[in-house]
């Protein structure tokens, strides 16, 4: 009740109450009292309990509580995809090294990237360890660095395998995991999203041939050691191989910074079949050489050398050396690089739309793509 504030609170009513006030005014000399009194007790109490702690006993609750998983949380998923993921330790005349890599099926056929066994591909030995500790011999089955992809094989019967989904299907946004042993930690489960598709992606280490990657883009924590391990989507399904990381330039060993880049399961799986089936790979080609030193917009075919490959799919749809290649199948061309990936992206005997300025002239040919030599 709002009061007059000229009034004390006790004269608002117009029928003075002293039995309230009275009553109040014991109530609260019994209050301090009993403050005080319980002070004193507590304290006195408090004597006693430190001059007799042995006397003093806890009382820990513990709870029997079980969380709940669902089978599309990522501890779920991680528990069905672990034991299908391997690390993978080599030794060679290159030096030695670690990465993963998962099965692809239950006879002990592997998948991993080609950087992380290159090493040891011409002389040297290639352990896989189990998620179970279990350590193998390997043999490299067979290899491709343009798509930086290998195949190894260990004798095993009824190995646990991973389910390959379509990463073409994937979306921008995706939840993801990836699983692998960065740094030598086996069975580490990092979680991200999908955060750029078709990234025209570069490796190397400048001593042997280039990848060209048109990659997935996840923020999932990727660092040394994971490479050749599976990316999986919110289903268990494989989606990607992952093979790189962004760095701030300082090293090549630099951790995570959210910026990791992973095979799309979908041309993985073309080289994969092509591996085991013959031990080598082909990929698709124009049939023209670039010059990577051009700094302007789209591809320039380099007049130095063989520009044009005589013969060849660009040759035949009239393309010169000293063409700037702008637009591939619809999509601009920003770089040399570019280029070469989304050439790759595509499949033998692919029909593509490709756009060129000549001078002051831009025209517009259709190239079918053939397959490289092995």
């Amino acid at each position: 009740m709002k009061q007059p504030s000229d009034t004390p609170w006790w004269q608002a009513s117009a029928e003075p109450k002293q039995v309230r006030i009275i009553s109040s005014k014991s109530n609260s000399n019994f209050f301090v009292v009993a403050v005080v009194i319980a002070l004193i007790a507590g304290g006195f109490g408090a004597a006693i309990g430190r001059g007799s702690a042995t006397n003093i006993g806890a009382n820990l609750v513990q709870t029997s509580n079980s969380i709940e998983r669902a089978p599309d949380s990522i501890a779920a998923l991680a528990a069905r995809v672990i034991p299908a993921v391997v690390s993978i330790s080599v030794k060679g005349s290159g030096g030695s090294g670690t990465g993963s890599g998962f099965f692809l099926d239950s006879d002990g056929f592997i998948l991993t990237n080609n950087h992380v066994v290159e090493s040891a591909a011409r002389s040297g030995t290639i352990t896989v360890e189990l998620s179970d500790g279990k350590k193998y011999r390997a043999t490299l089955i067979g290899r491709d660095a343009p798509y930086d992809l290998a195949v190894l094989k260990i004798d095993v019967v009824g190995a646990p395998t991973l389910q390959l989904g379509n990463s073409d299907a994937a979306q921008v946004g995706d939840a993801v995991i990836a699983i692998g042993s960065p740094l030598g930690l086996s069975g580490t489960v990092t979680s991200g999203i999908i955060s750029s598709k078709n990234r025209a992606v570069t490796t190397g280490n400048g001593s042997g041939e280039s990848s060209f990657i048109n990659a997935l883009q996840t923020d999932a924590a990727i660092n040394p050691g994971n490479s050749g391990g599976p990316l999986v989507d919110a289903t268990g399904a494989v989606i990607g191989v992952n093979s790189a990381i962004a760095t701030l330039g300082f090293s090549s060993q630099a951790g995570s910074i959210g910026l990791g880049f992973a095979i799309p399961i979908n041309q993985a799986k073309k080289t994969t079949e092509q591996l085991i089936r013959t031990g080598s790979a082909t990929y698709p080609i124009m049939g023209i050489s670039v010059d990577t030193r051009y700094t302007g917009a789209g591809a320039l075919i380099t007049s130095e050398g063989v520009g044009i490959t005589p013969g060849g799919p660009a040759a035949k749809a009239g393309l010169r050396a000293g063409d700037v290649i702008i637009e591939f199948d619809g999509s601009e061309v920003d770089n040399s690089d570019e280029l070469i990936v989304m050439i790759r992206s595509k499949n033998v005997g692919d029909k593509v739309k490709i756009k060129y300025k000549r001078g002051n002239l831009t025209k517009e040919v259709t190239v079918t793509l053939a397959a490289s030599k092995e």
